[in-house]
């Protein structure tokens, strides 16, 4: 127990998990006591992280501490941590990410009555999500996973008070169970036809082939179901939007750079295994990744909150990450494109969603529209910063999703189907359209707003504060009004600082990750093609909504039939509420129900009936007349006499 690095993995886990005990049984009540210990209990972890990430740098071979956890016959469960370059430079994000977004709450949840609540559910989120970065085995891995489902639920469904949020929760709980179902059999099948579920055993016999065909194919496939639900791909996703009813630091926090990318980590950390699937397994995956880029980008083009526009940006995003892994192990690649996106996004969209958490802290609404006619330019450090990581998203020069992005299309460039390369560089155009979409509207706002525009803001001003998530009652948008606090900017400033230099550091990442850095070959068809669709999809975006001549309707209005469509989100929640009421409750459920009511219940009933019927029956015997009893008595007698004279 005198291993440093050791006590650093279970300060990491322990100290968030004994924060939000702690907080939870004894101090929810004093605010600032909770908040002292959650920030204590977030800083160590994050220090602790980056002391890792620098002083292990250049590990030839994983660091690992386990030991064996379950123990049947021939199948041993572990139970441990597992410390290499990938788990790092995950650990230094999720770490990171999470002090920054408990510092920016300070401000934006200061005076909400559930404040020391609050920090012990984003306690208790860092501690999931930490465990299952560092976890050695896969079942460990999975107890985290459903941890974080557990936090992600109480945190999207905080202000329980208001109905939406509520359900918000419940849908984000119950569809990422359908992916998890997934995941749980994969595991299980690696437990019966490998033997184990250590993640270092299962990559090595990947990658030398020591598992037959069939398993690896069978295992990704259902491992993916895993990430289908957690990074909200095609047809999951649809809990991700509707999980922004939660807090908007909670929006940074679990569905912009942590949670949601978990899935996304999960193939990275088994990369070897995904890489190992074969091509049909891999394909699959591509062209799931692939609907869900084109999905979430259409719908983010039509949506007016702020919040919605980029939770379907992260969608697409992840989608995007998992395209390029995908690729990666179709054409032989290696895993640092998809790793390198994953890292970029987390800076830049966490900066988004704070950004987003300023506007709507300082109006009180979602709708960007109603915050450009009030004045959301005059907020210079989030509009600054908001820019710069919509210029990261859309994949400009020199932000760092530019970088990450053009390596993904790289990756998809290298497939014999060209198919998946032209997708992607549409989804770039749509990236850049949606994104400065918004921030054309906010930074150009019209004097005479259009009809529907004009309707928004009277809506809004008629409630007495917009429609956004302040509607809670918890009221703390309209503090505000004097300027942005210092504990909100400041996690601005640091995130859109990364968003600056991440790009650059793309050989030195490389290197960490991978042990060397590859040079990479400059297609300058490829690199015109991808900064003409961002440019392209920007140009749109400024006539649609920045010039003096726009007309603040898009495009798409010229096809209502398509506008529509991506209006009612590809009618994807119209499909699930069918079948859940026409499979699930039509179906499943009325036949569980009959057999648990007439086959379950009516047996038992019916053994109860009988007893007592048979009971009733035999009461008659008992009269409490001898004279009766011996009747009976002579008769079964004579009747026992009469059938073995008969039978002789």
């Amino acid at each position: 127990m005198g291993d440093p690095i050791l006590l650093g993995c279970l300060a990491t886990v322990i100290l968030p998990l004994l924060a939000f005990a702690i907080i939870m049984i004894f101090t929810w009540r004093h605010h600032k006591l909770s908040l002292a210990i959650s920030l204590v209990a977030s800083t160590i972890p994050l220090i602790i992280a980056w002391i890792f990430f620098f002083k292990l740098a250049g590990l030839k071979q994983p660091i690992i501490y386990q030991f064996d956890w379950l123990i049947s016959d021939q199948v041993k469960v572990p139970f441990g941590f597992l410390l290499d370059p990938t788990s790092l430079l995950m650990l230094v994000i999720v770490a990171t990410i999470s002090w920054l977004v408990q510092v920016y709450s300070i401000g934006y949840m200061g005076g909400d009555p559930g404040f020391g609540r609050y920090y012990a559910f984003l306690s208790l989120f860092a501690m999931s999500m930490i465990g299952i970065v560092i976890s050695s085995g896969l079942l460990q891995v999975f107890i985290s996973w459903e941890l974080v489902g557990l936090a992600s639920y109480l945190l999207i469904g905080f202000w329980y008070e208001k109905f939406s949020a509520s359900e918000a929760g419940k849908k984000a709980f119950v569809v990422t169970r359908f992916g998890d179902i997934g995941f749980f059999i994969g595991l299980v099948f690696l437990t019966l036809y490998f033997g184990g579920l250590d993640i270092h055993s299962i990559n090595t016999a990947a990658q030398t082939k020591a598992m037959p065909q069939w398993l690896l194919t069978t295992s990704a496939l259902l491992i993916f179901c895993g990430v289908m639900g957690k990074s909200a791909q095609f047809p999951l996703h649809v809990w991700l939007p509707d999980a922004m009813e939660g807090p908007t630091p909670v929006s940074a926090l679990l569905h912009s750079a942590t949670m949601v990318a978990a899935g996304v980590y999960l193939m990275t950390r088994l990369f070897p295994l995904f890489a190992a699937a074969g091509p049909t397994a891999l394909t699959i995956i591509l062209a799931i990744s692939t609907i869900t880029l084109i999905l979430s980008s259409t719908i983010g083009m039509v949506a007016w909150d702020i919040k919605q526009v980029w939770a379907y940006s992260t969608v697409s995003q992840l989608g995007f990450m998992s395209m390029g892994l995908a690729a990666a192990g179709l054409a032989g690649g290696t895993l640092f494109a998809g790793a390198f996106h994953l890292t970029t996004h987390a800076a830049f969209k966490a900066l988004l969603f704070l950004c987003a958490g300023v506007f709507i802290h300082h109006f009180g609404t979602n709708d960007f529209f109603v915050m450009s006619a009030q004045g959301g330019r005059k907020l210079t450090i989030p509009m600054v910063t908001v820019t710069i990581a919509a210029l990261a998203l859309a994949g400009i020069f020199p932000f760092a999703g530019f970088f990450s992005k053009e390596l993904i299309l790289g990756s998809l460039a290298h497939l014999p189907n060209k198919i998946w390369l032209i997708l992607g560089l549409l989804g770039a155009f749509l990236t850049a359209y949606y994104a400065f979409r918004v921030i054309f509207v906010m930074l150009f706002p019209r004097p005479k707003p259009p009809d529907w525009v004009q309707a928004q803001i009277d809506a809004a001003a008629g409630a007495g504060h917009g429609h956004g998530e302040e509607d809670t009652g918890h009221g703390h948008g309209h503090e505000a009004h004097h300027g942005v606090p210092l504990v909100m900017s400041l996690p601005l400033l640091i995130l859109a600082f990364f968003t600056l230099i991440l790009g650059f550091c793309q050989g030195w990442l490389e290197k960490f990750l991978l042990g060397e850095s590859h040079p990479h070959d400059v297609d300058l068809v490829l690199l015109v093609a991808a900064v003409g669709c961002a440019l392209g999809g920007m140009g749109v975006a400024w006539v649609d909504w920045g010039s003096s001549k726009a007309r603040w309707e898009g495009f798409l209005r010229n096809f209502p039939v398509l506008e529509n469509f991506f209006i009612q989100k590809w009618y994807m929640d119209h499909f699930w509420r069918w079948f859940l009421n026409s499979i699930i409750y039509g179906i499943f459920s009325k036949w569980f129900t009959y057999n648990d009511r007439r086959v379950v219940d009516g047996g038992v009933d019916a053994v109860a009936l009988g007893t007592i019927g048979s009971g009733r029956l035999l009461s008659f015997i008992q009269t409490a007349f001898v004279q009766l009893n011996i009747l009976f008595m002579v008769l079964v007698l004579a009747g026992l006499g009469i059938y073995l004279l008969m039978g002789r």
